[in-house]
């Protein structure tokens, strides 16, 4: 080695140094032991990681082969994937095969469309669905419609029927008069598919007759498209002409006539009911006489009540109109799935429906809508002055809708749902409330079209909200909130400053 003048020198060993060859073996030992160990423990953790990304991957294996249902969450809000309890129950009665055929190019599928039909599937063993690319078979539509088929629309086959629900229906839109665009605004996939199911294994659809001849109220589309989705063919009757209401009349549906029915039309309606009919019956406030109409109401027990229903509970009406009323939804086998929720239902300009003396005892009349105790139905409208309770109004309660059951025979009931207002069934009205209305409706008829305990021959299931869902607020919450808002917080931040201020002052 050099030394500090940069030569080299040789470093002598110490010759009275003894080198100990014991321990020199020793320490090779001792590192062969701990090199051995070193790769036992290495071999140990390798062995360990390939068994866990074994378990890892038969895991995933497994999990793939799991149902949709079971493998995946439904996280949204509106539950958009999930399949509710009617289609469910239509799933789970099939006893007949069908095929649901996805139109969509590969690599454009819809995944909102895709988990839905998941679902479906997984459900019941008599559903399958295939995918049919239109670029790998561009005349497979045409043995089930003449009609082009959007991209992502969904063609459902039983037997020799078949529907095709276009990719268009699945969704709702609407114009945003802001920015003058169309907006996607719900998801409708579950109702038409199950209503597409129910249709193809069905024998025979209902039939929905709406009388005609008396200035009716026209039907919404909204209203229109809740019906036909519910598999009901609507078909006009004019009992004028005909001798009486068809035999295959599954409903008869009388809304809201401005003038009045002849009597021998009464008569026939009249006839219909008593031999097990069922009906839809709608009234609006009249100045005009209509003593053949309401013998028809009279005939099972209920009469409408003079004037128009104001409530005095600021709970049950909306934007401080006392007559655009919140009544209260009372349990009902029509309002099943609106009574057990937080829902409401909104209708304006309505009557007071009271049931009459002395009815036959054969006659079960139930409550469907209610006002509060508050209510009054205001009698002098050409002379009123303020919508505030005088003399000569009407105490309330009132009903505002009745359900009418009545046993006409061993396996025969004549049914009626009547609501004294033609507004419930509003397209602009049912808008307030968020669907609410048309779910009532569709409710009611799938109780009127009913056939037997276990028939689900209608189908009645709202579409899916993908946009925010409108707040219904009675007017009492809106007022109790203006004042806190804008008299207690600024009243409690001032006296907050003002002992602030006191502190420091005296500091």
């Amino acid at each position: 080695m050099k030394n500090s003048k940069g030569k080299f020198s040789i470093k002598k060993l110490n010759p009275k140094k003894k080198i100990n060859i014991k321990n020199i073996i020793s320490n090779i030992k001792e590192k062969r032991t701990q090199n051995k160990k070193i790769l036992r423990n290495g071999s140990y953790s390798i062995g360990i990681t390939a068994v866990v990304i074994a378990i890892v991957v038969v895991f995933n294996l497994v999990v793939q082969e799991l149902p949709s249902n079971l493998r995946e969450i439904d996280l949204s809000s509106e539950k958009l994937y999930t399949i509710g309890d009617q289609t469910k129950e239509v799933l789970d009665n099939l006893d007949k095969d069908v095929e649901m055929y996805l139109i969509a190019q590969d690599g454009t599928e819809s995944s909102d469309i895709q988990r839905l039909l998941e679902r479906y599937e997984d459900r019941s063993s008599h559903v399958t669905v295939e995918q049919r690319d239109p670029a790998v078979y561009p005349i497979f539509t045409q043995q089930y419609t003449s009609d082009s088929v959007n991209n992502n629309s969904v063609i459902v086959v039983c037997g020799d029927k078949s529907r095709v629900v276009d990719y268009s229906d699945m969704y709702e839109t609407s114009i945003n008069y802001q920015t003058y665009t169309q907006e996607t605004t719900a998801f409708d996939g579950e109702g038409q598919l199950t209503s597409a199911i129910n249709y193809v294994i069905s024998e025979d659809m209902p039939v929905l007759y709406t009388l005609e001849g008396h200035d009716e109220v026209s039907m919404g589309t909204t209203m229109t498209e809740t019906i036909q989705k519910a598999n009901i063919d609507i078909q006009s009757l004019n009992l004028l002409t005909q001798e009486a209401v068809p035999d295959d009349a599954a409903c008869l549906l009388i809304f809201s006539p401005a003038t009045d029915l002849s009597e021998d039309e009464a008569n026939k309606v009249i006839d219909y009911l008593e031999n097990g009919g069922k009906a839809l019956i709608l009234s609006d406030y009249t100045e005009e006489d209509m003593p053949n109409f309401q013998s028809v109401l009279e005939n099972y027990g209920v009469q409408t009540v003079d004037g128009i229903v104001m409530e005095g509970d600021t709970n049950h009406y909306i934007s401080q109109n006392p007559y655009y009323l919140l009544p209260n939804i009372e349990s009902s086998d029509v309002t099943s799935g609106l009574s057990s929720g937080s829902r409401y239902v909104l209708m304006a300009l309505a009557q007071g429906i009271q049931t009459m003396d002395n009815i036959r005892d054969s006659l079960n009349i139930e409550s469907i809508l209610t006002t509060s105790d508050s209510a009054y139905s205001k009698t002098d409208l050409e002379n009123m002055q303020t919508m505030e309770k005088e003399n000569g109004d009407i105490d309330g309660p009132f009903d505002l809708g009745v359900s009418i059951t009545e046993e006409v025979g061993e396996d025969t009931e004549t049914r009626i749902v009547y609501f004294a207002a033609s507004t419930i069934f509003d397209d602009t009205i049912d808008s307030y409330v968020s669907g609410a209305n048309y779910e009532l409706l569709s409710s009611a008829l799938s109780w009127l079209c009913q056939t037997d305990e276990d028939s689900t021959n209608t189908i009645s299931i709202s579409s899916k909200s993908l946009d925010t869902s409108t707040l219904t607020v009675p007017a009492a919450d809106v007022s109790f909130w203006s004042i806190f808002v804008t008299g207690i917080i600024p009243v409690c931040i001032l006296l907050v400053g003002f002992g602030i201020w006191m502190k420091r002052r005296k500091q």
